[in-house]
């Protein structure tokens, strides 16, 4: 992981501010498509993500680290960022996924290029909807 600072003597710094600033220094430092992570707020005490009981002061940056992270950008002394490369992933909009429905209402996620013509679910390339499987609408 690398350690990056931007000083800023900006007093209004607020939050989009310094997210672009983050994403910008990460450009800079030769990711092409960076993506923040995990974030903390020094001042306020802010951070993501985050849950009931988290430890403000590591949580975000364990979350981020743990996560792919790259880069920890600090901007000033009030915001620090996780960052990742975002760029050579598919994306789900070219993935050939979507929802289908059985006889019975079942639904299902499957991959329509192994379907045949009828659009019925199979096994082989369909997988029930469930709380693990995203849908596709």
């Amino acid at each position: 992981m690398v350690n990056l600072q931007i000083n800023s003597s900006d007093m209004s710094l607020d939050f989009n501010v310094a997210r672009e600033m983050a994403l910008a220094c990460a450009a800079e430092h030769n990711m092409e498509q960076p993506v923040i992570l995990s974030w903390r707020q020094h001042n306020s005490h802010g951070f993501a993500p985050g849950f009931e009981g988290a430890e403000e002061e590591s949580w975000w940056s364990k979350y981020g680290q743990g996560n792919g992270g790259q880069a920890n950008i600090s901007v000033g002394d009030d915001y620090s960022f996780i960052v990742a490369e975002s760029g050579g992933y598919e994306t789900v909009n070219s993935l050939p996924l979507r929802n289908i429905r059985d006889a019975n209402g079942t639904e299902y996620l499957c991959l329509t290029p192994m379907l045949d013509d009828t659009n019925t679910p199979r096994k082989d390339a369909c997988s029930p909807l469930d709380d693990w499987t995203a849908d596709q609408y």
